[in-house]
């Protein structure tokens, strides 16, 4: 037995045939957010790559209300896992998989045109069994962002400066299904965090981690300061209910300190006006007062967030 569940053992929902002559394996989890499916599915078939060369596998985790398009591309199938968390249904799409390459994003996210293209062309380069993580820009969705939208913007998605600590977002991150299954895939007990803990583990049993800036994906921003302090909260839970002793130690330390240094990121990343820094900067904090009441909420025996 291994540390991380295995893969739920449940049917595919959807009888559309997959791809059995799939390069890349596009792997999808999906909770509450199948009303955002339709924009994905329409980017994927945009693709310049052919439709022939991928397959895209939806993971329901559940959802309450579980409401798939009325139309599936022919390389779309979708499966069901009832076992929580996004990445307990992310090994279950690898489990079924066709491809070579394990290709992950989220239902909100919006490849490129030549999202999969790059990717080919990048994978050639990368080397053996190496990952690769591909850029994401988050966008506004409001001609005047408010101050929850401007927060996730200038937060941003940093994939690069993520690869250089040695971790990835699976919002954009390929990985070669050899490697996968050698590292025993996601640990499925997580709701956060099991991106980087894969990433780690692939660099520490010799892969290398490679960042794609042409491999990309577009990631709307959270409008609602509902929306970003449940993410908080998510995070949090993931870095204080999994990993190590030491490691959850460590997380539980940071979090009693003012997060002092994403308000100097925020504040020296000029890609941005000074006054959306600031109110980033504002907004970090009063989510660190979320982190702490979560932090007591967990420590008194409060599930953590899957959201």
């Amino acid at each position: 037995m291994t540390r991380r569940e295995k893969p739920c053992p449940v049917p595919v929902q959807h009888d559309a045939p997959g791809n059995a002559g799939a390069f890349f394996s596009v792997i999808v989890p999906v909770y509450i957010d199948w009303h955002l499916v339709p924009g994905l599915i329409d980017r994927l078939e945009r693709q310049t790559l052919p439709a022939d060369r991928f397959e895209v596998i939806l993971v329901d985790n559940g959802s309450p209300q579980f409401e798939p398009p009325d139309r599936l591309p022919a390389n779309v199938q979708i499966l069901r896992c009832d076992t929580p968390g996004s990445y307990a249904a992310r090994n279950l799409g690898a489990s079924r998989a066709k491809g070579e390459w394990l290709v992950f994003t989220d239902a909100d996210c919006r490849p490129a045109a030549d999202w999969l293209a790059e990717l080919d062309e990048v994978r050639g380069r990368a080397g053996d069994g190496a990952l690769i993580a591909g850029a994401v820009e988050i966008v506004a969705q409001s001609a005047r962002p408010g101050a929850a939208e401007i927060y996730d913007i200038v937060k941003g998605i940093p994939q690069q400066r993520y690869v250089g600590r040695g971790y990835a977002a699976t919002a954009n991150l390929a990985v070669p299904v050899a490697a996968f299954r050698e590292l025993d895939g996601f640990d499925s007990r997580r709701f956060s965090g099991g991106d980087a803990d894969l990433c780690r583990r692939a660099v520490a049993a010799g892969h290398a981690l490679v960042f794609a800036e042409t491999v990309r994906v577009e990631h709307p921003a959270r409008t609602t300061w509902r929306e970003i302090a449940t993410k908080a909260r998510r995070i949090k839970g993931g870095q204080l209910k999994a990993g190590s002793a030491s490691r959850r130690l460590i997380w539980l330390l940071r979090t009693l300190v003012p997060p002092l240094r994403g308000a100097w990121e925020f504040l020296r990343n000029t890609r941005h006006p000074l006054r959306h820094r600031l109110v980033a900067i504002a907004v970090l904090m009063r989510l660190w007062l979320v982190e702490l009441a979560e932090v007591v909420l967990l420590m008194a025996g409060r599930s953590p967030e899957r959201r």
